[in-house]
């Protein structure tokens, strides 16, 4: 495994890295960046709680009505407990990853869903100071016919990324700004086209 250093923000570079003839003297070699939102942990309280339910009732219940209820009560709160804590902790972060050849962007704990993009079919990227979840819908992994693809943890600013086919995806993370310059200077060596129109 090949060992990164770390830049004084925390973005991944290999030594001598600026030597490279394809990145300009500042752009590291990997950038790493992430955002993350905190008051998703609730919605994680809200389903685990919703999944205790479920086992409680399961376990301790005493229902006279007939079974038909409690297991439609029991199913009804475990889904739902499921449902709550996987949508919320697979999307509480988001890490982008930046390297010489792909653009990264995983989601969750487990990195899933991963998507991976060659920059070879990016076109141009753009800074976005104020992404919000209402713009999409909510929260998580989005997608919208008149904005693309988007992969939404928090509000507050993301980049965009266009790609040679017309679609975009936008992203939320810290210091969206590094991540535009290093995906334009990445742009260049890859035939000169322009980063933005």
């Amino acid at each position: 495994m090949r060992d990164h250093s770390q830049d004084p923000q925390g973005h991944e570079g290999s030594p001598g890295a600026g030597n490279d003839d394809r990145q300009g003297p500042e752009t590291p070699a990997v950038w790493t960046g992430r955002a993350t939102n905190r008051a998703q942990w609730l919605m994680a309280a809200v389903g685990a709680a919703c999944l205790a339910l479920g086992i409680e009732l399961a376990v301790d219940s005493a229902w006279t009505s007939g079974l038909a209820p409690l297991v439609m009560a029991v199913v009804g709160c475990v889904a739902a407990g499921l449902l709550i804590l996987y949508g919320t902790l697979a999307f509480v972060h988001v890490a982008v990853r930046v390297d010489k050849d792909t653009l990264e962007i995983r989601c969750g704990h487990i990195g899933v869903p991963c998507t991976r993009i060659p920059l070879s079919l990016v076109v141009g990227a753009d800074f976005d100071p104020r992404v919000t979840p209402r713009q999409w819908g909510g929260w998580g992994y989005r997608w919208r016919p008149e904005k693309g693809m988007g992969v939404v943890v928090r509000r507050g600013e993301g980049f965009v990324v266009r790609l040679g086919d017309g679609r975009t995806i936008t992203v939320t993370v810290d210091d969206a700004e590094a991540a535009v310059r290093v995906i334009r200077d990445r742009l260049r060596p890859l035939g000169g086209r322009p980063a933005s129109a």
